[in-house]
């Protein structure tokens, strides 16, 4: 995949480029605005990275200009604004997905590539549901039964990586590699203590559990 990377801040254009690179991805950075609408325009990319904040022309400015131009290549957008309102924003000008600073790097990779899967299908997924639990992966916001359920971000992974496996037993290896990027077992019980705030929050006060412990296997959630 040919990935363009907008990015004003060299040192982590380079980290973020080298890291793609090691996935097995092409890289062309541009440290502005400005030239990085200029690299778009001269075609053949198949996502493009494009932080937020930037001198002399914004993130937002790049991806009005583009898609004025009828360029439809998926935009991650990359900021420290994390806000609903931000993301919003953002999204409206034409990004296809927004990622905030600080980010785990296995999620940014995650992410790249469903924009490069998204595309080749024609589909763009926004919302995650589970019986009667529902996930909007723009607003970051959940509800069961129609009851909103206010999640800390890293319960926020948690329950959309079991959402995007439902009805399949998740080991604790998975979660640790995926939602904590750990790929060795440090010995620590977070995952016990985050599945546990995650069960009392979308369990509690509701008929049927959905989130289920399997003994030596890991974890299911399940309608």
């Amino acid at each position: 995949m040919r990935i363009l990377i907008v990015e004003d801040d060299q040192p982590a254009a380079e980290v973020m480029a080298r890291g793609l690179s090691d996935a097995g991805h092409a890289c062309v950075l541009s440290p502005d605005g400005v030239a990085g609408l200029e690299s778009a325009r001269q075609g053949g990319f198949d996502v493009m990275i494009i932080d937020r904040m930037m001198p002399c022309l914004d993130g937002v400015g790049v991806v009005e200009a583009l898609r004025r131009d009828g360029d439809e290549t998926p935009v991650l957008f990359l900021s420290a604004l994390g806000e609903i309102e931000d993301r919003v924003t953002g999204l409206r000008a034409g990004a296809d997905d927004y990622l905030v600073k600080p980010y785990a790097f296995a999620e940014l990779i995650a992410r790249v590539e469903a924009l490069s899967r998204r595309r080749e299908t024609g589909s763009v997924l926004t919302q995650l549901r589970v019986g009667d639990l529902e996930m909007d992966l723009i607003a970051r916001r959940v509800h069961r039964a129609g009851q909103e359920i206010d999640l800390q971000p890293r319960e926020f992974q948690l329950l959309e990586f079991l959402m995007r496996h439902a009805g399949q037993a998740v080991t604790r290896t998975m979660l640790l590699e995926k939602v904590w990027e750990y790929h060795f077992d440090p010995q620590t019980n977070v995952i016990d203590v985050h599945i546990s705030r995650l069960r009392s929050k979308i369990d509690k006060g509701f008929e049927h559990p959905m989130l289920e412990t399997i003994r030596g296997a890991g974890y299911r959630l399940d309608a």
